[in-house]
């Protein structure tokens, strides 16, 4: 089946609801999981940090008084926010296998609330490893993001208060105005929901590696397949190595790899201009201010925590270089990465740059493609029936370079 086909045939049959589906020789399975990590979350002012034995009490920042009051609605407290807490992954399975050793880890971009355009991604590198895919949610994204942001009208409404209350925005659309509104308020979280998730995926290897997932045996070997900013969480996974269960793992970026002030994250489908300025001017500009002023935020990225430490040294291409590199240096012949010629959002040459390194001395595999047709790097293969061969050609070049790495 052809790409567009297959992407309209999937997106139409696959849902959260269902325990089982069964479609075009693949078994896909629904699980629920609960994140046991998300006391990290804003919502208190006393925190306990259990692996150190250490309070951290009155150590948050006050929300911001500059928002309007439409937009303080969505301005709540992370730890109460249900649907963040508990909710459903897809596991994609060949159709002929019941219980599996090897699986993909899959880690999709920032601010996306549908998983529509990565069912043909999963089902391609099922395809081509013969391997389970497990598509995971970022913290607050897709599945996990509250159910008010993904009403249409009432973000379209809430993007164009949001422009009145800040003029000069730019890329203010109903799409990103929750996440760019969350972020706005407290760019901390980016990094709190990103140890979140973290500590959920550490979590599922724990379940798995404990012989109490239906689906995997006890000695599993996870390999990860990282889009866009999935790429911090893969790349932090694979550097921090937790309990050894990524010792073996190969590491495939998608239009990702770069460092975080390396990309150009301000977009009408990612974050507007006023919020990718606040995240912007709390990781790289004021970074240090805000660790001295907080004792918690700099408890989880010190090297008492290398999760949070290895996730820090992706964010500032110009700090932590010899530690970063001696990283990716280790694990060189574990990674692969492929970015596309006219991304603006991950551009090639900063991906590059970051995985072989200041002196381009690493040698980690970076492929560089590009295609007759349109795309972005929101949507590196749009479902676009006019262009449908090339479009379907670009797709299974890429998928066949992909998959063909992570296979074996």
């Amino acid at each position: 089946m052809d790409y567009i086909n297959l992407y309209q045939s999937l997106r139409n049959q696959i849902n959260f609801d269902d325990d089982f589906i069964t479609t075009d020789h693949l078994n896909i399975y629904n699980f629920t999981f609960e994140s046991k990590a998300t006391a990290l979350l804003s919502g208190t002012t006393n925190y306990r940090c259990e692996d150190h034995r250490l309070n951290f009490d009155h150590c948050e920042q006050e929300f911001k008084t500059d928002m309007n009051e439409d937009e303080l609605m969505l301005n709540t407290k992370d730890i109460q926010i249900i649907d963040n807490k508990r909710f459903r992954y897809h596991i994609f399975m060949p159709e002929n296998i019941r219980k599996t050793n090897r699986f993909i880890l899959l880690f999709h971009g920032f601010d996306e609330k549908s998983w529509d355009k990565y069912y043909p991604w999963a089902k391609k590198l099922v395809e081509h490893t013969g391997k389970a895919v497990v598509l995971f949610p970022i913290a607050f994204h897709m599945n996990r993001a509250p159910g008010l942001w993904r009403s249409r009208y009432e973000m379209f409404e809430l993007s164009k208060k949001r422009q009145a209350s800040f003029p000069l925005t730019e890329h203010s659309t109903f799409s990103n105005v929750a996440i760019s509104i969350h972020v706005h308020a407290r760019p901390q979280r980016f990094i709190w929901s990103g140890l979140q998730t973290y500590y959920d995926v550490i979590q599922l290897m724990d379940q798995i590696r404990g012989n109490n997932h239906p689906l995997f045996e006890k000695d599993t070997k996870a390999d990860i397949f990282a889009y866009s900013i999935g790429g911090l969480l893969g790349q932090s996974l694979m550097m921090t190595n937790t309990k050894n269960y990524f010792s073996n793992s190969k590491l495939c970026l998608f239009c990702s790899g770069a460092a975080f002030n390396r990309i150009q994250a301000a977009s009408k489908f990612i974050i507007d201009s006023e919020g990718s300025l606040a995240l912007y001017s709390f990781l790289v500009e004021h970074l240090d201010h805000h660790l001295k002023n907080n004792p918690r935020l700099a408890h989880y990225v010190s090297e008492v925590h290398p999760e949070g430490m290895n996730l820090m040294s992706l964010i500032n291409y110009h700090k932590m270089i010899e530690y970063r590199e001696d990283k990716f240096r280790e694990m060189s012949d574990r990674i692969m990465a492929v970015g596309m010629k006219k991304d603006s959002v991950y551009p090639y040459y900063e991906i590059e740059n970051t995985l072989k390194g200041i002196s381009h001395d690493i040698p980690v595999k970076v492929n560089i493609l590009d295609y007759d047709f349109s795309y972005k790097h929101e949507d590196p293969f749009p479902p676009n029936k006019k262009y449908e061969d090339i479009i379907n050609e670009g797709f299974e070049q890429a998928f066949e370079l992909m998959g063909g790495f992570l296979k074996d």
